[in-house]
């Protein structure tokens, strides 16, 4: 592996790692009292386990001081202009939602559905991350999400840590949408007009811009906030839980997206589901567990973003071709099944790696395309229709 595909790798896992997933120094202190109080306990974190059976895993960092906008954000009040339509009024429920923001990420397991069922810790993460207006041409838009982190230890803040985070593309009654079915597979969905008729689909993309899951719901706008519920959906083991579970397979469950002054919150409620090797239900015991989840988009004044805008800058055309070739490889698949590791690496790193080098150089765009479609190419699945 060259050094600079190790130097990626090994600086997105620790990221990782810092901030999604277990984290090992908490489990191995976890047995400490003193360290148990040092993190937030949940109001139902199964009272009658031990103490330090529910310490939170995830990320242990801290952050900067971080200043909350004390007044209702911009796409806040546009939204509450009077005389809107109903369609207007959802496309700036869906445009609310850039900005900058201070994340913070809390999942816990409520109920068990077997008999041997022991709930796993609940998990904490924290970021910070500006939420780009990437398209916006009245019936679609798309949002990307950039973390942008100081991390503060012994005093010392860490130099900015720009990460490009999740992507959410929002289309009116779109009719098609891209399902996932479990073993890295998707597959075209078509709607009918009930479930198109006054609806936003929403479609959630990964850091190298795959698919995850794709949903549909409507808004509905109050006085006090305006809310987007989705129907039931299935997605893949989130990054917080693929490296540290192996007892479910997927995530079938509903989102909810909620435009509030302050910002905007993120809820989950998640039945994780026990797949065989064939894709089949098991005859029993299908269903492992319930999860909540809960994360809120906080606005914030006086941090400093300008490295994730100067990344932006620099990359989004690249990005966005990206997001073009994966949308020309979906457009002639009805199932799209996926690698995750090609000569022993994921998609990120190669994607990553050639968006890093344009810190430094312009983009050609036509050397970037074959780059990219030789690259996703490798990652689909020869045998996918």
């Amino acid at each position: 592996m060259p050094n600079i595909f190790k130097f990626l790798y090994q600086l997105y896992i620790a990221l990782f790692y810092i901030f999604f997933v277990a984290n090992t120094y908490a489990y191995e202190n976890d047995v400490n009292a003193s360290s148990c109080e040092e993190r937030q306990q949940f109001t139902f974190s199964w009272q009658f386990n031990t103490h330090c059976d529910m310490v939170p895993r995830g990320g242990t960092t801290h952050g900067t001081k971080i200043s909350l906008d004390p007044s209702p954000h911009q796409g806040w009040l546009d939204l509450k202009e009077k005389g809107l339509s109903k369609f207007e009024k959802d496309r700036r429920a869906i445009l609310a939602m850039s900005g900058p923001y201070r994340t913070s990420f809390d999942f816990i397991e409520i109920v068990g559905y077997i008999p041997s069922f022991r709930p796993d810790k609940p998990y904490q993460s924290w970021g910070t991350e500006y939420v780009y207006v990437v398209e916006d041409q009245d019936d679609f838009i798309s949002l990307q999400h950039i973390m942008v982190m100081y991390v503060k230890t012994n005093d010392k803040i860490s130099e900015p840590i720009v990460m490009k985070h999740w992507r959410q593309d929002w289309q009116y009654e779109k009719q098609e949408i891209l399902s996932y079915i479990g073993n890295n597979t998707w597959k075209k969905v078509s709607l009918s007009k009930e479930e198109i008729n006054g609806n936003w689909s929403q479609a959630v993309y990964q850091v190298e811009d795959s698919p995850r899951y794709e949903s549909f719901g409507r808004w509905e706008h109050n006085s006090d906030f305006s809310t987007w519920l989705s129907a039931k959906t299935w997605r893949p083991l989130p990054r917080r839980e693929y490296s540290v579970r192996d007892d479910y397979q997927i995530l079938d469950g509903f989102n909810r997206h909620t435009i509030v002054p302050s910002g905007w919150v993120h809820e989950q409620e998640n039945y994780k589901l026990v797949l065989n090797s064939n894709d089949k239900f098991k005859q029993k015991k299908s269903y492992l567990s319930k999860e909540l989840g809960l994360n809120r988009y906080e606005r914030i004044v006086e941090h400093d973003f300008t490295p994730g805008h100067r990344y932006w800058e620099k990359t989004n055309s690249y990005w966005r071709d990206v997001r073009i070739i994966w949308s020309e490889l979906i457009h002639k698949k009805s199932v799209l099944v996926m690698e995750k590791l090609v000569d022993g690496q994921p998609l990120f790193i190669n994607l990553f790696d050639y968006a890093e080098k344009l810190q430094i150089q312009p983009y050609d765009s036509e050397k970037g395309k074959i780059f990219i479609r030789k690259t996703l190419t490798d990652y689909i699945k020869i045998h996918a229709s």
